[in-house]
Protein backbone atom coordinates (compact mmCIF):
# COMPACT_ATOMS: atom_id res chain seq x y z
CA UNK A 1 0.00 0.00 0.00
CA UNK A 2 0.98 3.37 -0.20
CA UNK A 3 2.22 4.84 2.96
CA UNK A 4 1.26 8.94 4.35
CA UNK A 5 3.88 10.91 6.75
CA UNK A 6 2.30 11.43 10.17
CA UNK A 7 2.49 14.81 12.01
CA UNK A 8 2.48 15.90 16.11
CA UNK A 9 0.45 18.83 17.34
CA UNK A 10 3.32 21.02 16.32
CA UNK A 11 3.10 20.01 12.64
CA UNK A 12 6.36 18.47 12.56
CA UNK A 13 6.92 15.26 10.64
CA UNK A 14 7.33 11.83 12.44
CA UNK A 15 8.19 9.80 9.79
CA UNK A 16 6.10 7.30 7.62
CA UNK A 17 2.46 6.21 8.86
CA UNK A 18 2.86 2.53 8.42
CA UNK A 19 -1.05 2.35 7.69
CA UNK A 20 -2.23 2.58 4.18
CA UNK A 21 -3.03 5.57 2.81
CA UNK A 22 -6.37 4.32 0.65
CA UNK A 23 -6.90 6.78 -2.56
CA UNK A 24 -10.03 7.93 -3.70
CA UNK A 25 -9.66 6.65 -7.64
CA UNK A 26 -11.64 7.85 -10.62
CA UNK A 27 -11.25 6.39 -13.80
CA UNK A 28 -11.70 7.41 -17.62
CA UNK A 29 -13.26 5.11 -19.10
CA UNK A 30 -14.08 1.94 -18.02
CA UNK A 31 -12.59 0.06 -21.47
CA UNK A 32 -10.89 -3.04 -21.33
CA UNK A 33 -7.95 -1.59 -19.47
CA UNK A 34 -9.60 0.60 -17.56
CA UNK A 35 -11.73 -1.48 -15.76
CA UNK A 36 -9.33 -4.48 -15.32
CA UNK A 37 -6.69 -2.26 -13.57
CA UNK A 38 -9.79 -0.41 -11.47
CA UNK A 39 -10.57 -3.93 -10.10
CA UNK A 40 -6.89 -4.28 -9.35
CA UNK A 41 -6.73 -1.05 -7.62
CA UNK A 42 -9.67 -1.80 -5.19
CA UNK A 43 -8.53 -5.39 -4.11
CA UNK A 44 -5.33 -3.54 -3.33
CA UNK A 45 -7.85 -0.96 -0.97
CA UNK A 46 -8.33 1.57 -2.75
CA UNK A 47 -11.63 3.09 -3.58
CA UNK A 48 -13.12 3.66 -7.02
CA UNK A 49 -15.76 6.20 -6.43
CA UNK A 50 -16.86 6.52 -10.07
CA UNK A 51 -15.35 6.07 -13.82
CA UNK A 52 -16.90 7.26 -16.67
CA UNK A 53 -18.33 5.20 -19.41
CA UNK A 54 -20.08 5.86 -23.21
CA UNK A 55 -20.20 3.32 -25.04
CA UNK A 56 -22.52 0.12 -23.75
CA UNK A 57 -19.81 -2.30 -23.74
CA UNK A 58 -18.01 0.41 -21.52
CA UNK A 59 -21.13 1.16 -19.18
CA UNK A 60 -21.76 -3.25 -19.33
CA UNK A 61 -18.02 -3.50 -18.09
CA UNK A 62 -18.49 -0.79 -15.39
CA UNK A 63 -21.79 -2.22 -13.91
CA UNK A 64 -20.16 -5.84 -14.20
CA UNK A 65 -16.28 -5.42 -12.88
CA UNK A 66 -17.23 -2.23 -10.61
CA UNK A 67 -20.42 -2.56 -9.03
CA UNK A 68 -20.27 -0.23 -6.64
CA UNK A 69 -18.79 2.72 -8.49
CA UNK A 70 -21.42 4.73 -10.79
CA UNK A 71 -21.24 6.07 -13.91
CA UNK A 72 -20.46 9.79 -13.54
CA UNK A 73 -19.66 12.39 -16.53
CA UNK A 74 -16.05 12.91 -17.04
CA UNK A 75 -15.74 16.41 -14.79
CA UNK A 76 -17.19 15.00 -11.82
CA UNK A 77 -14.93 12.44 -12.01
CA UNK A 78 -11.70 14.84 -12.39
CA UNK A 79 -13.05 16.75 -9.67
CA UNK A 80 -12.89 14.10 -7.05
CA UNK A 81 -10.41 12.37 -7.63
CA UNK A 82 -6.95 12.07 -5.55
CA UNK A 83 -6.23 9.57 -8.26
CA UNK A 84 -7.64 10.38 -11.62
CA UNK A 85 -6.61 7.26 -14.20
CA UNK A 86 -7.03 8.05 -18.04
CA UNK A 87 -7.72 4.69 -19.21
CA UNK A 88 -8.22 5.77 -23.11
CA UNK A 89 -6.80 5.15 -26.88
CA UNK A 90 -3.50 6.81 -27.25
CA UNK A 91 -4.87 9.14 -30.02
CA UNK A 92 -7.27 10.38 -27.55
CA UNK A 93 -5.37 11.01 -24.93
CA UNK A 94 -4.02 14.53 -25.75
CA UNK A 95 -7.62 15.96 -26.38
CA UNK A 96 -9.34 14.92 -23.34
CA UNK A 97 -6.14 16.09 -21.27
CA UNK A 98 -6.19 19.62 -23.22
CA UNK A 99 -9.77 19.69 -22.25
CA UNK A 100 -9.55 18.93 -18.51
CA UNK A 101 -6.82 21.85 -18.43
CA UNK A 102 -8.78 23.63 -20.26
CA UNK A 103 -12.22 22.79 -18.18
CA UNK A 104 -9.63 23.64 -14.18
CA UNK A 105 -11.74 20.56 -12.94
CA UNK A 106 -8.37 18.54 -11.95
CA UNK A 107 -7.25 19.90 -8.33
CA UNK A 108 -3.34 20.55 -7.29
CA UNK A 109 -1.88 17.52 -5.94
CA UNK A 110 -3.98 14.96 -8.09
CA UNK A 111 -2.02 11.61 -9.24
CA UNK A 112 -2.72 11.41 -12.74
CA UNK A 113 -2.09 8.23 -14.88
CA UNK A 114 -2.49 7.74 -18.16
CA UNK A 115 -2.10 3.99 -19.36
CA UNK A 116 -1.16 4.57 -23.07
CA UNK A 117 2.33 3.17 -24.18
CA UNK A 118 3.52 5.68 -26.83
CA UNK A 119 3.11 8.42 -24.20
CA UNK A 120 5.33 9.27 -21.94
CA UNK A 121 4.23 12.24 -19.06
CA UNK A 122 5.22 15.31 -21.50
CA UNK A 123 1.30 14.62 -22.76
CA UNK A 124 0.32 15.58 -19.08
CA UNK A 125 1.95 18.97 -19.26
CA UNK A 126 -1.74 20.89 -19.20
CA UNK A 127 -2.45 19.51 -16.31
CA UNK A 128 1.04 19.09 -14.49
CA UNK A 129 1.56 22.77 -14.89
CA UNK A 130 -1.78 23.48 -12.89
CA UNK A 131 -0.50 21.17 -10.17
CA UNK A 132 -0.75 17.99 -11.08
CA UNK A 133 1.35 15.00 -10.58
CA UNK A 134 1.78 13.39 -13.97
CA UNK A 135 2.59 9.42 -14.32
CA UNK A 136 2.91 7.03 -17.23
CA UNK A 137 1.85 3.81 -15.84
CA UNK A 138 1.20 1.26 -19.09
CA UNK A 139 0.40 -2.61 -18.39
CA UNK A 140 2.38 -4.57 -21.08
CA UNK A 141 -0.38 -6.81 -22.00
CA UNK A 142 -2.83 -7.38 -24.38
CA UNK A 143 -6.44 -6.98 -22.99
CA UNK A 144 -9.55 -8.69 -23.94
CA UNK A 145 -12.58 -7.55 -21.92
CA UNK A 146 -12.59 -10.93 -20.26
CA UNK A 147 -12.24 -12.18 -16.34
CA UNK A 148 -8.31 -13.36 -17.30
CA UNK A 149 -7.50 -9.75 -17.76
CA UNK A 150 -7.05 -9.56 -13.75
CA UNK A 151 -5.61 -12.61 -13.39
CA UNK A 152 -3.06 -11.43 -16.31
CA UNK A 153 -1.94 -8.47 -14.27
CA UNK A 154 0.08 -10.34 -11.58
CA UNK A 155 2.64 -11.49 -14.42
CA UNK A 156 2.61 -8.23 -16.21
CA UNK A 157 5.37 -5.56 -16.19
CA UNK A 158 4.24 -2.08 -16.15
CA UNK A 159 6.44 0.43 -18.30
CA UNK A 160 6.45 3.36 -15.65
CA UNK A 161 7.79 6.92 -16.73
CA UNK A 162 7.61 9.86 -14.28
CA UNK A 163 9.27 13.39 -13.67
CA UNK A 164 11.43 12.90 -10.69
CA UNK A 165 11.85 9.95 -7.89
CA UNK A 166 9.17 10.48 -6.31
CA UNK A 167 6.77 10.23 -8.94
CA UNK A 168 8.95 7.04 -9.57
CA UNK A 169 7.80 5.71 -6.14
CA UNK A 170 4.68 6.53 -6.41
CA UNK A 171 3.88 5.09 -9.77
CA UNK A 172 6.39 1.97 -8.51
CA UNK A 173 4.57 1.40 -5.50
CA UNK A 174 0.66 1.57 -7.50
CA UNK A 175 1.80 -1.40 -10.24
CA UNK A 176 3.41 -3.48 -7.04
CA UNK A 177 -0.29 -2.80 -5.13
CA UNK A 178 -1.97 -3.86 -8.75
CA UNK A 179 0.39 -7.18 -8.54
CA UNK A 180 2.50 -6.23 -11.15
CA UNK A 181 6.01 -5.60 -11.79
CA UNK A 182 7.44 -1.86 -12.52
CA UNK A 183 9.53 -0.94 -15.36
CA UNK A 184 11.18 2.02 -15.70
CA UNK A 185 11.12 3.86 -19.14
CA UNK A 186 12.63 7.18 -19.83
CA UNK A 187 10.69 9.83 -21.85
CA UNK A 188 12.69 9.77 -24.56
CA UNK A 189 12.59 5.89 -24.55
CA UNK A 190 9.08 5.72 -24.59
CA UNK A 191 8.40 5.76 -28.62
CA UNK A 192 10.77 2.57 -28.91
CA UNK A 193 9.41 0.75 -25.43
CA UNK A 194 6.18 1.21 -27.67
CA UNK A 195 7.28 0.23 -31.02
CA UNK A 196 9.05 -3.12 -29.60
CA UNK A 197 6.08 -4.19 -27.61
CA UNK A 198 3.92 -3.59 -30.47
CA UNK A 199 6.40 -5.55 -33.09
CA UNK A 200 6.58 -8.41 -30.91
CA UNK A 201 2.93 -8.81 -29.92
CA UNK A 202 0.97 -7.54 -32.83
CA UNK A 203 3.01 -8.92 -35.37
CA UNK A 204 3.07 -12.81 -33.91
CA UNK A 205 -1.16 -12.36 -33.86
CA UNK A 206 -0.21 -11.84 -38.05
CA UNK A 207 2.25 -14.76 -38.56
CA UNK A 208 -0.13 -16.91 -36.58
CA UNK A 209 -3.10 -15.77 -38.35
CA UNK A 210 -1.61 -16.28 -41.75
CA UNK A 211 0.26 -19.61 -40.44
CA UNK A 212 -3.61 -21.03 -39.40
CA UNK A 213 -4.97 -20.14 -42.48
CA UNK A 214 -1.93 -21.67 -45.02
CA UNK A 215 -2.62 -24.87 -42.68
CA UNK A 216 -6.65 -24.80 -43.30
CA UNK A 217 -5.31 -24.75 -47.29
CA UNK A 218 -3.01 -27.74 -46.53
CA UNK A 219 -5.21 -30.08 -44.47
CA UNK A 220 -8.88 -29.31 -46.72
CA UNK A 221 -10.19 -32.54 -47.99
CA UNK A 222 -10.63 -36.21 -46.32
CA UNK A 223 -9.47 -36.42 -43.24
CA UNK A 224 -8.41 -39.88 -40.94
CA UNK A 225 -11.48 -42.25 -39.46
CA UNK A 226 -12.74 -39.88 -36.83
CA UNK A 227 -10.55 -36.68 -37.93
CA UNK A 228 -12.80 -33.42 -37.32
CA UNK A 229 -13.39 -31.39 -40.69
CA UNK A 230 -11.06 -28.71 -41.04
CA UNK A 231 -13.34 -25.51 -41.71
CA UNK A 232 -12.37 -21.71 -40.80
CA UNK A 233 -13.52 -21.67 -36.72
CA UNK A 234 -11.45 -20.53 -34.74
CA UNK A 235 -9.88 -23.57 -32.11
CA UNK A 236 -10.27 -26.13 -34.81
CA UNK A 237 -7.25 -28.63 -35.71
CA UNK A 238 -5.02 -26.07 -37.71
CA UNK A 239 -4.79 -24.18 -34.53
CA UNK A 240 -4.48 -27.77 -32.14
CA UNK A 241 -1.29 -28.70 -35.04
CA UNK A 242 0.20 -25.63 -34.44
CA UNK A 243 -0.17 -24.39 -30.73
CA UNK A 244 2.51 -26.81 -29.43
CA UNK A 245 5.34 -25.50 -32.00
CA UNK A 246 4.58 -22.10 -31.61
CA UNK A 247 4.55 -22.71 -28.02
CA UNK A 248 7.67 -23.81 -27.74
CA UNK A 249 9.38 -21.43 -30.14
CA UNK A 250 8.26 -18.41 -27.66
CA UNK A 251 9.49 -19.93 -24.68
CA UNK A 252 12.69 -20.67 -26.55
CA UNK A 253 12.94 -17.48 -27.81
CA UNK A 254 12.49 -15.48 -25.02
CA UNK A 255 14.87 -18.22 -23.23
CA UNK A 256 17.48 -18.40 -25.34
CA UNK A 257 17.24 -15.70 -27.80
CA UNK A 258 18.76 -16.03 -31.47
CA UNK A 259 19.72 -19.73 -30.86
CA UNK A 260 16.34 -20.44 -30.60
CA UNK A 261 16.26 -20.10 -34.22
CA UNK A 262 15.55 -23.43 -36.08
CA UNK A 263 14.17 -24.60 -39.71
CA UNK A 264 15.42 -24.44 -42.92
CA UNK A 265 15.86 -20.95 -43.48
CA UNK A 266 18.30 -21.11 -39.59
CA UNK A 267 19.81 -24.16 -41.82
CA UNK A 268 20.28 -22.22 -45.04
CA UNK A 269 18.20 -24.52 -46.89
CA UNK A 270 18.07 -22.64 -50.22
CA UNK A 271 15.73 -25.41 -51.51
CA UNK A 272 13.67 -25.86 -49.23
CA UNK A 273 12.84 -22.03 -48.54
CA UNK A 274 12.51 -21.80 -52.48
CA UNK A 275 9.83 -24.34 -52.36
CA UNK A 276 8.22 -22.60 -49.54
CA UNK A 277 8.19 -19.18 -51.36
CA UNK A 278 6.52 -21.29 -54.23
CA UNK A 279 3.71 -22.93 -51.78
CA UNK A 280 2.43 -20.17 -50.15
CA UNK A 281 2.76 -17.66 -53.86
CA UNK A 282 -0.03 -20.87 -54.76
CA UNK A 283 -2.28 -19.47 -51.84
CA UNK A 284 -1.80 -15.77 -51.51
CA UNK A 285 1.17 -13.79 -52.91
CA UNK A 286 0.26 -11.34 -49.82
CA UNK A 287 1.38 -14.61 -47.61
CA UNK A 288 5.11 -15.32 -49.95
CA UNK A 289 5.95 -11.42 -49.44
CA UNK A 290 5.25 -11.47 -46.07
CA UNK A 291 7.13 -15.35 -45.54
CA UNK A 292 10.22 -13.89 -47.80
CA UNK A 293 10.56 -10.76 -45.37
CA UNK A 294 10.22 -12.42 -42.14
CA UNK A 295 12.97 -14.99 -43.68
CA UNK A 296 15.40 -12.53 -44.61
CA UNK A 297 15.24 -10.75 -41.13
CA UNK A 298 15.95 -14.52 -39.81
CA UNK A 299 18.60 -15.35 -41.97
CA UNK A 300 20.47 -12.17 -40.96
CA UNK A 301 19.90 -13.40 -37.04
CA UNK A 302 21.21 -16.38 -38.04
CA UNK A 303 24.65 -15.35 -40.44
CA UNK A 304 23.04 -18.42 -42.30
CA UNK A 305 24.10 -19.56 -46.29
CA UNK A 306 24.71 -16.50 -48.32
CA UNK A 307 22.87 -17.99 -51.40
CA UNK A 308 19.83 -18.03 -49.07
CA UNK A 309 20.28 -14.11 -48.10
CA UNK A 310 20.87 -13.94 -52.25
CA UNK A 311 17.58 -15.75 -52.77
CA UNK A 312 15.20 -13.75 -49.87
CA UNK A 313 16.50 -10.62 -51.19
CA UNK A 314 16.13 -10.87 -54.96
CA UNK A 315 13.19 -9.48 -57.16
CA UNK A 316 13.08 -6.42 -54.91
CA UNK A 317 10.83 -8.23 -52.27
Amino acid sequence: MLTSRSVNSDGANVGLDPAPARLTVGIVSAGRVGSALGVALERAGHVVFGVAAISDASVHRARTRLPESPVLPVEEIARRSELLLLAVPDAELPGLVRGLAGAGVVRPGTIVAHTSGANGIAVLQPLTDQGALGLAIHPAMTFTGHDEDIDRLANACFGVTAADEIGYAIAQALVIEMGGEPVRVAEEQRTLYHAALAHGANHLVTVIVDAVAALREALAGPGLLGQPVVDDQPGGLSERLLAPLVSAALDNALRRGPAALTGPVARGDVDAVAAHLRAFESVDPRLAAAYRALSLRTAELAETNPALLDLLAEKGH
